[in-house]
């Protein structure tokens, strides 16, 4: 009776379940992506609880803590691990059994009926893929994992060089101002000698008003690069994650030189191939497109759904529990053909993607490692000859208009050309860093490869 249907019922649908939960050799990377994802969810969860200023007690902004502070604040680096733990999400649901399916029927005049016994039915089905479709789903959803938790590694190098360009900028025009301001102090000193000569009869009233006019110039110059570093503290301050006008502690006084690559460009070329995470995406996005491909063939087999049921209204009880198995009939030829064409074709543009990708990643390592040759060898030029010459010109105008053998013009030309390369000096220096904070995000590195600004 129904005691006994409510057993049967019971004991298929356990059986059923355990069978939907078997775990397949694919499980253990799904756990590995759950441990990392954990991990790093923990990570950023501890920062955003820590209180008090980012930078107390800090004097000097260095680089390194820096790019840490945005890849730990960033919204976009929690967003792409989000997209990472949504496509995480997928395994189990790809691997997962059909929910099984539960009938229950009755015959509604046998109810309290005297020369019949009361007829009920009770039945239970379970759906089965053909073997091997379940665990190819999961691979494709796995690969989808692997390359969304590549293009989190992606992110997190992007933003990195990103601020390590800003960290740049905010050096450059932050020396910027200092030597503006050195020139300011130079200027008033000749304005002064100017006025001196001028007072004795040694010089005309145009040397103390071009001095002058000069100073007005360099006051333009002030208002244009604290415009500049306002700018660049505000876009720091966007990417920590904080209100755009937030303070920032000052930049290093002086950046060393970036250490030039140990490796030539072979060598870099293939670090790159293998590190860069855009092409471990592309790669595992081959694997996925491949998994489905597999799956598709294997469309051409049939799925099958077992079933069960206890019918009372059998006079013979040994009638009464019945098994069966169903299949479908695979026979819709042309559709599952042009499914497999179609996963045929992904994997072949994802192939090629790859291929292009590749081909991407070498010339821009060549490049990004030809310009960090160029900005070596200009920066040296800028110490070793510009600097010293434009100051031994000043110097040499200075000592002819004291002598008298040529104008003040002379001298605020000498002026005006050291600033020039000084700044240009400044620039280059922080170019240099920007060149090869690129050469080390091609290769697939972070920007604090080199070493330590002092």
């Amino acid at each position: 009776g129904l005691a006994g249907a409510g057993a049967y019922l019971a004991l298929t649908t356990t059986v059923l379940w355990a069978t939907g939960c078997a775990a397949g050799g694919a499980g253990e990377r799904h756990k590995a992506h759950l441990s990392e994802l954990g991990r790093l969810g923990r990570d950023v969860a501890s920062e955003r609880t820590l209180s008090g200023p980012l930078f107390e007690g800090a004097e000097v902004l260095e680089r390194r803590s820096l790019i840490e502070l945005v890849l730990e604040r960033n919204p976009t680096v929690e967003a792409s691990r989000q997209a990472w733990r949504s496509a995480i999400a997928r395994y189990p649901q790809e691997k997962a059994l059909a929910d099984p399916g539960v009938s229950y029927s009755f015959a509604p005049q046998s109810i309290g009926a005297d020369d019949a016994r009361f007829g009920n039915v009770v039945g239970v089905t379970q759906h089965f893929p053909f073997p091997g479709k379940r665990g190819l789903r999961g691979l494709a959803a796995l690969a989808e994992a692997d390359a969304a938790q590549h293009d989190y590694e992606a992110t997190r190098l992007t933003l990195a060089l990103i601020t390590s360009t800003l960290f740049d900028d905010y050096y450059a025009t932050e020396r910027s101002l200092e030597v503006n301001e050195e020139h300011v102090a130079l200027v008033e000193e000749l304005k002064q000698s100017a006025e001196a000569r001028y007072a004795v009869g040694r010089a005309s009233m145009q040397d103390p008003l071009q001095a002058e006019v000069e100073l007005a110039h360099l006051e333009h110059q002030r208002i244009v690069l604290e415009t500049q570093r306002s700018v660049v503290v505000a876009q720091l301050n966007g990417l920590l994650h904080r209100p755009p006008e937030a303070q920032l502690p000052r930049p290093p006084l002086k950046l060393s030189p970036p250490a030039l690559p140990g490796l030539g460009s072979k060598a870099l070329q293939e670090e790159a191939l293998r590190a860069r995470p855009e092409l471990l995406a592309a790669g595992a996005r081959i694997d996925g497109a491949e998994s489905i491909l597999s799956l598709k063939k294997r469309e051409y087999y049939p799925d099958f759904t077992l079933g069960g049921s206890y019918n009372s209204m059998w006079g013979e009880p040994d009638h009464r529990f019945m098994v069966g198995l169903a299949i479908n009939l695979p026979i819709q030829f042309g559709t599952r053909r042009a499914a497999t064409e179609q996963a045929q074709a992904t994997l072949s543009l994802r192939q090629h993607e790859l291929e292009g990708a590749a081909d991407d990643v070498r010339v821009a390592v060549e490049q990004a490692r030809a310009r960090v040759v160029e900005a070596s060898h200009v920066l040296t030029l800028y110490d070793e000859r510009l600097i010293p010459a434009a100051r031994d010109q000043l110097a040499a105008a200075r000592s002819g208009f004291e002598s008298g053998q040529n104008t003040f013009l002379a001298v605020i030309e000498g002026e005006k050309n050291l600033r020039a390369v000084e700044l240009a000096a400044e620039v280059a220096l922080a170019d240099a860093h920007r060149r090869a904070a690129e050469l080390w995000r091609t290769v697939g590195r972070f920007p604090w490869t080199n070493k330590e600004e002092r």
